[in-house]
Order: C-alpha cells, then sequence, then structure tokens
C-alpha cells in the first residue's frame, strides 16, 4: 500500500525507481517487482528516459512510472479497501473457535488462561503436581 500512496500523492508525475523507493522506504528488491506487475495489469505505464539526460549525467538510464488513469482509479479504490478493511472487525472464519468446537484444541486452556494460572503462582491442580493444589 505505501507504494500506492506515494504514487497516488500526484498520479501524473514521473518517478523514477529508486525515488519511488526512497519515497515509499521499501528495497528495491519489493519495489521493482511490484511495479512490474502493475505495469502487467495496466495500472502503471512506464518510460525510459531521453538518452541525451542520462549521458550528460554521466549515469545509467532511468525508466520513469507514471499511473494511467485507470491505474489511478483503481489504486485508490485499493487504497480506500485496505482502510476500511482495518477499521472493521474480523471475519467469522478468521476468529478461533471456541474450544469446545469440533476444531477447536480439544478441551485444552487457552493460552491467556495458561498464563494467567502461571502468573497467579498456580501449577493448575493437576495430578503430577499435587503440592499445587495445597495451600
Amino acid at each position: 500500500m505505501a507504494l500506492l500512496r506515494v504514487l497516488l500523492t500526484d498520479p501524473e508525475r514521473d518517478r523514477y525507481g529508486l525515488e519511488l523507493c526512497e519515497s515509499a522506504g521499501m528495497p528495491s528488491g519489493t519495489v521493482y517487482p511490484i511495479l512490474a506487475r502493475l505495469e502487467r495489469i495496466g495500472w502503471l505505464e512506464s518510460r525510459l528516459e531521453y538518452p541525451e539526460t542520462h549521458v550528460t549525467q554521466a549515469r545509467p538510464v532511468r525508466r520513469y512510472y507514471r499511473l494511467t488513469a485507470d491505474g489511478a482509479e483503481q489504486a485508490r479504490d485499493a487504497v480506500a479497501r485496505a482502510y476500511r478493511a482495518r477499521r472493521r472487525p474480523a471475519p467469522g472464519w478468521l476468529s478461533p473457535r471456541p474450544r469446545n468446537e469440533p476444531g477447536g484444541s480439544g478441551g485444552r486452556p487457552s493460552r491467556a488462561a495458561r498464563e494467567a494460572g502461571r502468573s497467579a503462582g498456580s501449577l493448575g491442580g493437576c495430578a503430577e503436581h499435587p503440592a499445587a493444589s495445597e495451600p
């Protein structure tokens, strides 16, 4: 999402790859594959800079990226969906199942319950530790 947010700050502006890496705070090994995918699906268009520019500056040629009109619209929708999703409760299929339901942990206490027992100094009064149930 960070890369889309950077591109959306000025959708009509051409930006080269390393500039996008720095602005998004992401490494090039992450940014360039994303740029390639976005270009493949039509959200971005790219172009190489004019040869006289990089020759006079004695550096390698840069590829510039810009959101297409459709890409800017799709990117705005994707970022908006991501923000809305963060504000919603987790969907039911993502929530842990209660311990007594099929697929649960078979009656084993939850991690929170186990930690609460430890913090109270109890070993749960199990048969292996009879001293735990003595005062």
